[in-house]
């Protein structure tokens, strides 16, 4: 049995209403693939604080979150099963740098397909997406 892996995504949004997008490394599993920013979900540790925790490591800055789960999903990949969950935020400090991954880069929502995004992250980018396009009409 594959192991289940849970973990939290940050969908980071700035005052022009663009999404910050993660570009694993080619050292990093899934390589070369855009992501939203987080990580694993540390045992007895609520889903906020693991991405408020993931956050502060990764990119160097703080976050408040929505406090909702904006997507859940789970995919298999070869090796293990991902339990991904995206939660919208906002930084209250602090400027994103990328010490993990390759590069970030922010993106108006309807530009998102542009990127070839890691399977388990396109369900939460589909969302985003749906909802750029929703309240354009």
């Amino acid at each position: 049995m594959k192991k289940l892996v849970k973990v939290v995504a940050a969908i980071i949004e700035n005052d022009q209403e663009e999404v910050l997008c993660a570009l694993r490394s080619p050292e990093m599993s899934i390589p070369n693939r855009w992501e939203f920013p987080g990580g694993k979900v540390e045992e007895n540790e609520d889903i906020f604080s693991a991405l408020e925790r993931e956050i502060q490591e990764e990119l160097g800055c703080v976050i408040e979150t929505s406090k909702t789960v904006f997507n859940e999903n789970v995919h298999e990949y070869d090796t293990f099963t991902i339990n991904l969950i995206s939660i919208k935020c906002k930084i209250t400090e602090g400027t994103p740098v990328a010490s993990e991954h390759s590069t970030l880069i922010w993106l108006k929502k309807e530009n998102l397909e542009s990127l070839k995004w890691a399977p388990a992250d396109i369900p939460a980018v589909n969302d985003l997406m749906k909802e750029e396009k929703s309240s354009q009409t």
